[in-house]
C-alpha cells in the first residue's frame, strides 16, 4: 500500500491549554506529515476535516492525535482501505499530568509534560511509517455444521438453539439413548414461579424437540475419536463408544516419555496411530463444536470416617436419585454436605450452589414418601441463589426437614442403623442422629478433568493444557469470555464448564451455541474471535530462516500452530487469536503481523528521544497490556491521578507478545529502564490470552541473566501485575519501578 500520511491534533479536552501544539506539529512535519488542527476532532467537523482530505488528498494512513485508542472507535474508523493511528495525548499526557511537589514546580512540569508528549507524536509517526494493512485470511470454504457433543440438557438446548439459527448440527452421544443424566431424576429443581416446588421432569420434551428438528443428525452409541483442521474446517472422526480406532487422537507425548521412547523403555503410545497432522478422508466437517460432556460424580472414598463403600446405606447423592426414582427412599435420612474432620470449614470436592439445592430436592423426596419422615440436611455451606432461595425458605417451613450447621465427626453402624456424629451445630450441642441412611453430597466434577475429552488432534496435546490449575474447567477466561476454551472455535457449556442446575444449562448452552454461531462467521470473514474480535490481521512466518526450535507451537495458548513433517510451525489462521505471544516466543524473529511486527515496535521504542546529559530526565519504556493494563492506565486518568512523565507507554497485544529485542533495542538506545505491566497470572489469572503475563515473567528472567552478563543490573527490566480495576494503585506501581531505577541511576550505556 502506498500510504500518504495526514496528522490531525486535537486541541480540546484541555490539549490545546497544556500542550506546545505548535512543538507536536513541527515533529510531524519534520516526518513528512502534513498537520492540521481542530478544536473537536472527534466531532462531526473533525471527522469530516479528515474524510475531506481522504478524498481531496489521497490520505489513507490518519494519525490522529487526541484522546486514548480506546475511545471513539468506531468514529475514527475509516474503512477497511485505511490505516488509522492514535497518539494519546489526553489521557495520556494531559489528564494524567504530574501535580506541582517540591521536586518539580509548575514551570518544570511543563517542559517535562511536553517533551512526553513529543515522544508520542514521535511514536506515532513512526507506527505510521512502519505499519501495513493487513488482508484478511480467506479459506476455500467454510464449512456452518455445528458439532454438538453430549446428549445431556445442555448438549440438547444447544443443538436445538444452533438449528434454530438457520445451522445444520450433528448431534454425538456415547449412551444409547439421548438425555444424560436428567434420564435419571425423579424431579426437577424449579425453574420457574413460585420457585417453591419441584416439577416433573421436562426430559423427555427436550429430546423428542431434538429428534424430530430435520436440521438436527443424532448419532447414539457414538464418541468423538478425533477433531482436525480449524474453525470453519474442523475434521471429525466419529467411532464406536468404548472402541479404539487408528485415527483416535495422540495422546500427549512429555519430554520424559519420549526419552523413555528413545532408550527403548517404553512403548510409543501413538505407535500404529494416524500422526495428529493426517486427518480421516471419510471425516465429517464441521464448522465448530460445542463441548456439552457434562460432569461425572466426584470420588468421596477419600473421608473414610464417612463410611462410604464400607457401611451399607452410605450412598452418595447421585446413587441416592436412583434409589428415589425406583421408589426406595427410607423414613429418617441424614444429607451430609460437607466431610468435616480437622478442616470443619471444607466442603466435598466440587462441592457448589447444585449440590446444595439437590439436597434440599432429596429431603423432600423423604417427606413425599413417608409422612412421618425426617430428613436432616448438615452443612457448612447452604447455597441457594436468585429465585432458588424461594426454594430453600419452602424446605425450611416443612417440618420434617432439620436444617444446621455442623461438623460431622463420623458415621457409624448401631444395630442394623446408621449413627451420625456432629459437633459444634449453630445450637452448640453435640448431635448423635440416628438414620436410616446417609446421603453425601459428592459434587460434580467436569469430565475434562481426568481425561481427554475433545480428542483434538493438534500438535499441543489432545486436550486442555494446564487445566489442573482450574479444577479441570476448561475455560479461556472464565470472567471475560465465557463459554470460550483455549482451542478456538470449541466452546463448552453445562457441567463441563462449571456447575449449573437446570436453568443455567439451559442459558449456558443457547451461549455456547451462539459463539459457536459467530466463530463460523468469524473464520469466514477472515478475522479474529474474542478478545481481538474483528482483526484481520495473522501472524506470517518467513520460513527460512525458522531453526524449528517448537518455542512458538509450545506457547501458544490456543493450539494454533502445528508442525509439518519436517518439524516446521505449521499456522492454523482461523485458530489464531492476534495475541502475538508466538511473535514474542521467536528467537529468529521471523513472525510479525502486517499491523503489529517486531520492527515497528522496536522502531517506535527507538524513536523516544533520550537525554544523554540530565540524570533528571531519565527515560523508562514501559509495554502496557492493552486488555487490562492500558485501560486501568486510562481510567486513573479519567480521575486525574497523576501518572510519572518520565515513563513512555507503548501499548502491547499482550505480554506475551513482547520479544526480548525489544528490551535490548530501548536499553541500547540508552533507556534507563523497561516496565512490562500486564494482567494477573496464577491462580487468580485474569489474563486475557491465558498465559501471557507468566510467559513474559519467565522470558524477563532470562534476560536479567543476560543484563547481568554485560554489566546492566537485571533490575532495570521487570514486570508488573495489574487488575483492570487497579486503577487506584497503578500509579504506585508504575512510580515504585522509577523509584527504584532512579536508586541505580542513569544507564550506563547512555549516549554511546
Amino acid at each position: 500500500m502506498d500510504k500518504k500520511y495526514g496528522v490531525y491534533i486535537c486541541t480540546g479536552c484541555g490539549i490545546g491549554e497544556a500542550l506546545d501544539v505548535e512543538g507536536l506539529s513541527g515533529i510531524a512535519e519534520e516526518n513528512g506529515m502534513p498537520v492540521k488542527t481542530h478544536e473537536a476532532v472527534c466531532s462531526e467537523a473533525g471527522r469530516q476535516v479528515i474524510k475531506d482530505d481522504m478524498a481531496n488528498d489521497g490520505v489513507n494512513t490518519p494519525v490522529i492525535c487526541a484522546c486514548s485508542p480506546r475511545v471513539w472507535k468506531d468514529e475514527f474508523n475509516f474503512g477497511d482501505e485505511t490505516i488509522t493511528v492514535r497518539a494519546n495525548l489526553r489521557e495520556g499526557v494531559v489528564w494524567s499530568m504530574e501535580k506541582p511537589s517540591e521536586e518539580r514546580n509548575q514551570e518544570v512540569i511543563n517542559e517535562f509534560t511536553n517533551e512526553l508528549a513529543q515522544d508520542y507524536m514521535r511514536i506515532a509517526c513512526t507506527q505510521a511509517k512502519k505499519i501495513d494493512l493487513p488482508v484478511a485470511h480467506q479459506q476455500e470454504t467454510t464449512n456452518r455444521r455445528i458439532l454438538v457433543m453430549g446428549g445431556g440438557i445442555a448438549g440438547l438446548t444447544a443443538a436445538r438453539e444452533a438449528a434454530k439459527a438457520g445451522h445444520e448440527v450433528l448431534l454425538v452421544e456415547k449412551t444409547d439413548k439421548l438425555g444424560g443424566k436428567a434420564l435419571g431424576w425423579r424431579r426437577q429443581l424449579p425453574t420457574k414461579a413460585p420457585w417453591s416446588g419441584l416439577e416433573d421432569s421436562s426430559i423427555q420434551e427436550l429430546i423428542s424437540a431434538v429428534e424430530t428438528d430435520s436440521r438436527i443428525t443424532v448419532k447414539t452409541g457414538t464418541e468423538v475419536a478425533r477433531i482436525a483442521g480449524a474453525p470453519g474446517d474442523f475434521k471429525i472422526t466419529l467411532k464406536t463408544a468404548g472402541t479404539r480406532t487408528e485415527w483416535d487422537a495422540p495422546f500427549r507425548v512429555t519430554v520424559d516419555m519420549q526419552d523413555k521412547i528413545d532408550k527403548g523403555e517404553m512403548e510409543d503410545p501413538n505407535q500404529g496411530f494416524k500422526p495428529y497432522t493426517e486427518a480421516n478422508p471419510d471425516a465429517e466437517v464441521v464448522g465448530a463444536v460445542v463441548l456439552a460432556t457434562g460432569w461425572v460424580p466426584a470420588d468421596v472414598s477419600e473421608f473414610e470416617h464417612l463410611g462410604h463403600g464400607k457401611l451399607n446405606n452410605v450412598v452418595t447423592n447421585a446413587e441416592f436419585e436412583k434409589l428415589a426414582k425406583e421408589g426406595k427412599v427410607p423414613a429418617n435420612v441424614a444429607f451430609i454436605q460437607s466431610p468435616g474432620g480437622e478442616d470443619n470449614d471444607k466442603d466435598f470436592p466440587y462441592a457448589n450452589s447444585v449440590t446444595s439445592m439437590v439436597a434440599l430436592k432429596q429431603a423432600s423426596y423423604v417427606r413425599e414418601d413417608n409422612p412421618d419422615g425426617k430428613a436432616y440436611i448438615l452443612y457448612q455451606h447452604m447455597r441457594t441463589p436468585g429465585n432458588m432461595e424461594l426454594f430453600y425458605k419452602g424446605a425450611q417451613d416443612n417440618d420434617g426437614i432439620f436444617l444446621t450447621k455442623a461438623t460431622v465427626t463420623g458415621v457409624e453402624e448401631e444395630g442394623g442403623s446408621l449413627v451420625v456424629k456432629a459437633k459444634n451445630t449453630l445450637l452448640q450441642e453435640d448431635l448423635d442422629l440416628q438414620v436410616d441412611m446417609v446421603v453425601l453430597g459428592a459434587g460434580m466434577k467436569p469430565t475434562t478433568a481426568d481425561a481427554s475429552t475433545i480428542n483434538l488432534s493438534y500438535r499441543q496435546g489432545p486436550g486442555f493444557l494446564d487445566l489442573e490449575l482450574f479444577d479441570g474447567y476448561a475455560d479461556s477466561n472464565f470472567i471475560c469470555f465465557p463459554y470460550e476454551t483455549r482451542r478456538t472455535g470449541v466452546y463448552t457449556c453445562g457441567g463441563v464448564r462449571k456447575a449449573t442446575d437446570m436453568v443455567e444449562t439451559i442459558d449456558d448452552a443457547c451461549g455456547a451455541a451462539l459463539k459457536a454461531v459467530q466463530c463460523i462467521e468469524s473464520a469466514d470473514r477472515g478475522v479474529a474471535v474474542h478478545p481481538r474480535s474483528g482483526d484481520n490481521s495473522y501472524p506470517e512466518f518467513y520460513f527460512q530462516r525458522c531453526t524449528q526450535c517448537k518455542r512458538c507451537t509450545e506457547e501458544c495458548p490456543f493450539g494454533a500452530l502445528d508442525d509439518d513433517e519436517k518439524g516446521t510451525p505449521l499456522p492454523n489462521p482461523t485458530r489464531c487469536r492476534r495475541c502475538g505471544t508466538c511473535m514474542g516466543a521467536c528467537p529468529e524473529r521471523i513472525i510479525s503481523f502486517k499491523n503489529y511486527s517486531i520492527d515497528m515496535i522496536g522502531s517506535m521504542v527507538k524513536s523516544v528521544e533520550v537525554p544523554d546529559d540530565d540524570e533528571d530526565k531519565l527515560r523508562i519504556v514501559a509495554f502496557v497490556c492493552e486488555n487490562d493494563a492500558y485501560p486501568c492506565i486510562d481510567m486513573a486518568a479519567m480521575r486525574n491521578i497523576s501518572l510519572n512523565s518520565l515513563v513512555r507507554i507503548i501499548p502491547v497485544r499482550c505480554l506475551g507478545s513482547v520479544n526480548m529485542v525489544w528490551i535490548k533495542d530501548a536499553l541500547s538506545s540508552g533507556m534507563d529502564g523497561a516496565l512490562l505491566l500486564g494482567c494477573k497470572f496464577g491462580d487468580d489469572y485474569q489474563c486475557h490470552f491465558v498465559k501471557g503475563s507468566e510467559i513474559a515473567d519467565k522470558r524477563m528472567a532470562n534476560i536479567g541473566e543476560t543484563l547481568g552478563s554485560l554489566g546492566l543490573e537485571p533490575e532495570r527490566c521487570a514486570v508488573r501485575q495489574v487488575a483492570i480495576t487497579d486503577y487506584d494503585k497503578v500509579s504506585d506501581v508504575i512510580n515504585e519501578f522509577i523509584d527504584e531505577i532512579m536508586e541505580l541511576g542513569p544507564n550506563p550505556f547512555k549516549g554511546f
